[in-house]
């Protein structure tokens, strides 16, 4: 377990209270980053903190502004604000418990380890992860950190041998837009059941069981490419030409080529497996799909 928890305080249910530590689920140092160089010198462009355009100001007597009205700002000092009488900085109450599958994953946003405080007793906080974990609830509070409030929803991860429990910021409900805004616009299409049945399975030929390690940054995997071969100078790995636009065929024999492609590893292992009883799989079995494509922001 690496560094200092990143938020740490009370998690209270009605009259139980016990102590928690929150730690990013997340490795935000994983990816690659990249600074401003100057083509020319080669050496990195800094940004300055100035005012009139060319006079250099010292961070300190930087502080935060509310603009009242166009170039009119009321200053707020940074104490002011740390010393913010807010009770969610040091204790997450939590309001209710709910389905975690009530939650659409459009609210989700980051994750958290939640382990108990190692000062205090362990019992309670073991006590409300088996019952959560018995109901197959989350639970729903508040939290202040990093300058503002965030809805959270704390749940028991999946996988029996593990102890702690997850916690999700969530979004508020005034900052998703409405998806009848945008989804009323699209057709209502009569479905062809043949079309319909196929391609349930294809779906079906596709299906396994979710292994993220299977997955990786291919964008990611490109820019270390391009790095090496630059440190060592070597042939670019670039793109040359546009791919090339697949053939149009019609939505049916889309279907059935695809079907025949996804099933044909299962029926290679058929022509070559021994007599029946053999130890060999039936059925479908998932297959590599075409690689995705990635923005590149």
């Amino acid at each position: 377990m690496d560094g200092r928890p990143f938020w740490s305080g009370q998690l209270k249910i009605s009259l139980v209270s016990f102590g928690i530590q929150l730690f990013p689920a997340v490795n935000s140092q994983a990816g690659i980053s990249f600074h401003q160089i100057d083509r020319s010198t080669g050496q990195r462009v800094r940004h300055l903190n100035v005012i009139n355009e060319d006079q250099p100001v010292e961070n300190s007597e930087i502080v935060k502004g509310y603009e009242l009205s166009k170039g009119k700002y009321l200053t707020i000092e940074p104490d002011e604000i740390a010393k913010l009488r807010i009770e969610t900085k040091r204790v997450i109450e939590i309001r209710q418990f709910v389905d975690l599958d009530e939650l659409a994953p459009a609210l989700f946003e980051k994750p958290y380890f939640v382990l108990p405080d190692p000062k205090q007793s362990p019992e309670a906080f073991a006590v409300m992860r088996k019952a959560m974990e018995h109901a197959g609830k989350a639970a729903l509070g508040e939290v202040a950190f990093g300058g503002c409030e965030h809805l959270l929803a704390i749940a028991v991860p999946p996988g029996k041998s593990l102890r702690g429990l997850m916690a999700y910021t969530l979004r508020y409900a005034e900052e998703l837009r409405n998806a009848e805004d945008y989804f009323s616009a699209i057709a209502n299409v009569e479905i062809d059941k043949k079309q319909l049945s196929m391609a349930g399975d294809l779906i079906g030929a596709y299906s396994g069981p979710f292994k993220l390690d299977v997955f990786q940054d291919d964008y990611e995997a490109a820019l270390r490419a391009l790095i090496e071969a630059k440190e060592k100078k070597m042939p670019l790995p670039l793109e040359e030409e546009a791919p090339r636009r697949p053939k149009v065929i019609g939505l049916m024999d889309a279907l059935r080529e695809s079907l025949h492609q996804a099933r044909q590893p299962e029926e290679r292992k058929r022509a070559t497996a021994g007599p029946a009883g053999s130890g060999q799989k039936k059925g479908p079995v998932l297959v590599k799909a075409s690689r995705r494509r990635r923005k590149a922001a």
